[in-house]
């Protein structure tokens, strides 16, 4: 298979950076997009690795800096209250902490198993369909659980939002999705949803670049000609990855019913769309 263009590359950069934070599957985008268009993404050639880790690092890179505000106040409070959960921003952060804890031993258990269990098309396009039922979902339980902020988050349910977010290993689940889900679930507002959303993904997409930058070092010297288009893809990515993030966290304050609409139909439509053409 021939080596991606500069414009491939930048593509892929754009559905990461848009479908990271929008609840519909940066993964599944990444099967179910270049397979339809027949890009040539051959994921055991050498570049795919760095490149993958490099728009996760962008991703990252953009929620540290949206987000910096609430992680200096998290920080600060928990040095404040030097640990104690009395501290509403020292408890956050501890939920937070406990929320990280299931996503990441499953993704580091059974991340290669899962995906490469579900990593054809076919299924993927189903399952950004399922992906589409479980935001209907999260729209039905708003409207019959009470709305609180993240003031009223328990440790289990913010445990049971972390075991939510290990669905994203599924190509065609979405991480945003299924923590937004699940947080609603939990009797959150879309805000307070989102944010919790958000801050949780943070740890968890930077840990993912991180742990694979040796891998990149590695491989770095097979790159050739690609590796200054593999940086200015994660910037990309990572430039949209923030406005995303600006977008969503406005929608969801907008929004008091029905917020996760409009991305349920659109999973559907596009699941359904690939699965046919596929």
């Amino acid at each position: 298979m021939a080596e991606p263009s500069s414009l491939h590359l930048l593509l892929m950069a754009v559905l990461q950076g848009v479908t990271e934070l929008f609840p519909i599957s940066s993964l599944g985008h990444s099967v179910l997009v270049p397979g339809l268009l027949h890009w040539p993404m051959n994921r055991d050639a050498p570049w795919f690795l760095p490149f993958i880790v490099v728009l996760h690092l962008g991703t990252a890179t953009a929620l540290l800096l949206y987000f910096w505000r609430d992680w200096a106040k998290l920080f600060g409070g928990f040095i404040r209250a030097r640990g104690a959960v009395s501290d509403p921003d020292a408890r956050l952060l501890w939920m937070l902490a406990v929320g990280t804890v299931p996503a990441g031993l499953i993704g580091l258990a059974l991340e290669h198993q899962i995906r490469h269990l579900f990593a054809a098309f076919q299924i993927v396009a189903v399952m950004l369909m399922v992906n589409g039922l479980m935001l209907l979902l999260g729209d039905w339980l708003k409207r019959r659980t009470p709305n609180g902020d993240l003031g009223t988050l328990t440790w289990g349910k913010a445990f049971g939002i972390g075991i939510a977010q290990s669905l994203a290993l599924i190509p065609g689940m979405s991480r945003s999705g299924a923590t937004l889900t699940a947080g609603l679930g939990a009797g959150l507002d879309y805000a307070s949803s989102a944010r919790f959303s958000f801050l949780l993904a943070t740890p968890i997409i930077a840990a993912a670049g991180v742990l694979e930058v040796p891998k990149l070092l590695h491989h770095g010297a097979a790159l050739h000609g690609l590796l200054h288009w593999i940086v200015i893809s994660g910037i990309v990515a990572g430039v949209l990855a923030w406005l995303s993030t600006w977008f969503l966290m406005r929608w969801f304050k907008g929004h008091d019913v029905s917020a996760l609409r409009p991305f349920a139909a659109y999973c559907l439509l596009f699941g359904g769309l690939a699965l046919f053409l596929g």
